[in-house]
């Protein structure tokens, strides 16, 4: 009896290790999003303050789909995001 609880210590043990990699993984990832997001959210608006003071009506509006789009692709999607309203101006 002593030994089956043993091996179900041990089991429980390693079960109880790797939800603590997961979740700390998960929650760098979560937190990384977050800071995309954010970052984004003040890039853009940064970026449409300038272009409004040098005469340009391209403006990238920040709403859900543009920061879960910084968010997801970080640098490139403030550059997708950009990119498509010059296209489209062209």
């Amino acid at each position: 009896m002593n030994k089956e609880i043993g091996i179900c210590v041990i089991v429980a043990i390693c079960i109880l290790v790797l939800l603590i990699g997961l979740l700390k993984r998960r929650a760098e990832l979560l937190l990384n999003f977050a800071v995309r997001i954010v970052v984004g959210a003040v890039a853009i608006y940064v970026t449409n303050q300038f272009l409004q003071t040098q005469g340009s009506s391209i403006a990238v509006g920040i709403n859900p789909y543009s920061l879960l789009t910084m968010g997801f692709l970080g640098f490139g999607g403030y550059g997708l995001l950009y990119g498509i309203l010059f296209y489209q101006s062209v």
